[in-house]
């Protein structure tokens, strides 16, 4: 296993995240606000919107959240003007990390990442000093029940995709940044509703982490995930099974 789902299973483990329910419903708010501000209202004709609102039913938010978040952001509300940033560095190991964020306030934002790296061993670095080292792909998640795994897997070969991961949790789909809209759309009229549909950053390589390098890799991750602002956190670390036992214990 590697990067940041492998960081999310550790959390799984130690029971952390219900614990984050608030933290997770603040972001998923604010996606929901500047997607609807940065297109259309209406979820049929603004894919990022679409995804958000699929994002926050996976998350159990209530209609009315969703629906007062949508309203803020198409104007018919007064809402915060978020800005999307992204930050790059290296953590402990020298491991790559990208933090994306949506933020009122770009100075304090910048100062909570930069403390982040800084007191974790880590180095904050310039735009771009990283993201090399990642590939931007569309990732479209389905559950085990949409489909079979050879089922699945002929869909999406058939949609444009690049890949498809099956396990009993359900089916990972990955596709082209440029083929995203066109794979998401024939996939969804194939295999119904994703729990996910968003462009990710996908590690070329992984950096191989232990010991208290590891250790404090993911705390530095947990604090940056732990900021309101900070939407998503992307790492090419990989970590044995062996110390994933020994951290999660």
């Amino acid at each position: 296993m590697a990067g940041h789902s492998q960081f999310k299973n550790i959390m799984h483990r130690k029971g952390a995240q219900d614990a984050k329910r608030a933290k997770v419903f603040t972001k998923l708010i604010r996606e929901l606000t500047t997607a609807a501000r940065m297109g259309q209202p209406d979820p049929n004709t603004n894919p990022r919107l679409r995804a958000a609102i699929q994002a926050a039913r996976a998350a159990n938010m209530p209609k009315d959240t969703v629906d007062r978040a949508i309203k803020r952001g198409s104007g018919a509300d007064g809402a915060d003007n978020y800005e999307e940033v992204r930050y790059e560095g290296y953590g402990p190991g020298g491991v790559a990390v990208i933090v994306e964020a949506l933020t009122d306030n770009r100075n304090r934002t910048a100062g909570e990442v930069r403390a982040a790296f800084s007191k974790n061993g880590g180095a904050l670095g310039e735009t771009n000093s990283v993201s090399f080292m990642f590939d931007r792909v569309g990732e479209i998640v389905f559950p085990a029940a949409a489909a079979s795994a050879e089922a699945l897997f002929e869909g999406a070969l058939e949609a444009g995709a690049e890949d498809v991961q099956s396990d009993e949790d359900g089916h990972t789909v990955t596709c082209g940044q440029d083929d995203f809209a066109a794979v998401r759309e024939a996939m969804e009229k194939a295999f119904g509703e994703p729990k996910a549909a968003k462009l990710v950053w996908r590690p070329k390589t992984t950096t191989p982490v232990d010991g208290e390098k590891a250790e404090t890799l993911l705390k530095m991750i947990e604090v940056l995930e732990d900021s309101d602002d900070v939407q998503t956190v992307y790492a090419n670390f990989e970590i044995s099974e062996d110390e994933l036992r020994k951290l999660a214990s």
